[in-house]
């Protein structure tokens, strides 16, 4: 057996297929921004093992799959597949499916990973007790809007109780475990093949399903602060609101599936929308109550673009902080109400999140298989 170097493929004399350790599943959809960047941040991986890149394309229009095709030209390692579904979620399965290591890495497009991130995910896997390992969702900003993004998630307001954007601790802090929200993370391959893959029927919140999955069975799901990857905010409102809305939605649908998945911060954002809508529908006393609810959620969202200011690289970052915060509640507020009206009130869930558990967890096992045809 012939072998390259650490960061290199091995190939047999007679020509046999390179031996892979772990296989980076990174699905794309008009990344022409951000891929560059992407691939430069996988390339510097520094791992014991031997690393394949597998990108899922879904029929990009931009000039993603030219520099893909070019990059895939000067690096073996690179490999290129199409994503029929188009979804973050079937591009995860369509990638799986083709991965040939022992281990597997999630990434994305439009975020820059440490150069020891498959390293450090790998060795933890190997210590044991969890079959699920993440780093923190760091956002970095490149436009005003991303950037007040960014500093909207640095504020409670905007993480809304889910640890995946990190604690204000040292990088060096020991790990901690996450609830259904997560980003991103390494595998074993087998573990996530014995659990079906993504669920296909969800084009966004698919991690937060999958981790439903993990939970449901008793897994850990592990935070390692020093995995902590660069994630670039949407850098429009109506973008941002498109997003948020998404995720709104199928929250609920998550909830339904997994009621323990809901937490209480998620039920803040639609009673917000429908604070506005009483605000605006009920008269006397009952719409001044509301009118005085929303005065006072519109002074907290400006506190917190205060707060921010010493944080921001810009002032205009800072004043954005409150139309930031407003778009994301609003947005998931109207897109869970959406996703109740589409899918059903998730009652275990809600039942659940208030304390009520037997309700919820008897729910659990009535869950659909999972749906993933790119896997198959």
């Amino acid at each position: 057996m012939i072998r390259s170097g650490a960061t290199g493929p091995a190939y047999s004399e007679e020509g046999e297929e390179p031996e892979i350790d772990c296989s980076v599943l990174t699905p794309v959809l008009n990344e022409e921004r951000y891929i560059e960047e992407t691939i430069a941040a996988m390339q510097r991986q520094r791992f014991s093992g031997r690393l394949e890149f597998l990108f899922a394309d879904g029929g990009s229009e931009d000039r993603t799959r030219e520099i893909l095709e070019r990059r895939a030209r000067e690096d073996p390692r690179i490999r290129i597949f199409d994503n029929p579904g188009r979804s973050v979620s079937s591009g995860l399965n369509v990638a799986l499916k083709h991965a040939r290591g022992r281990w597997v890495a999630r990434m994305d497009a439009h975020t820059v990973y440490p150069p020891d991130y498959v390293e450090l995910g790998v060795t933890r896997l190997q210590q044991g007790g969890t079959r699920w390992v993440s780093g923190p969702q760091v956002p970095a900003g490149h436009n005003p809007v991303s950037r007040a993004v960014a500093l909207a998630l640095g504020s409670p307001l905007g993480r809304g109780g889910s640890r995946k954007w990190g604690t204000d601790g040292p990088r060096e802090r020991a790990e901690y475990e996450l609830d259904a929200g997560v980003f991103c993370g390494v595998f074993e391959r087998a573990a996530v093949l014995a659990y079906g893959g993504w669920d296909e029927r969800w084009p966004r919140n698919s991690d937060s399903e999958m981790a439903g999955r993990f939970l449901a069975r008793g897994e850990r799901l592990v935070c390692v602060p020093a995995m902590a990857a660069q994630y670039a905010p949407r850098d429009s409102l109506s973008g941002l609101w498109r997003q948020y809305r998404d995720y709104g939605r199928y929250r609920v649908k998550t909830a339904r599936a997994h009621p323990h998945t809901l937490r209480r911060s998620h039920l803040l954002a639609p009673a917000l929308v429908l604070e506005a809508l009483a605000a605006l529908a009920l008269p006397g006393a009952a719409g001044r109550l509301a009118r005085t609810g929303l005065c006072a959620y519109a002074g907290v969202t400006v506190l917190a673009g205060v707060r921010a200011w010493p944080r921001a690289d810009r002032a205009g970052d800072a004043l954005l902080v409150p139309v930031a915060l407003a778009v994301m509640h609003f947005a998931f507020g109207v897109g869970a109400l959406l996703g109740a009206a589409e899918h059903g009130i998730p009652v275990e869930a809600l039942l659940s999140a208030i304390g009520v558990d037997a309700l919820g967890r008897a729910a659990e096992g009535a869950a659909d298989p999972v749906f993933a045809p790119s896997l198959r």
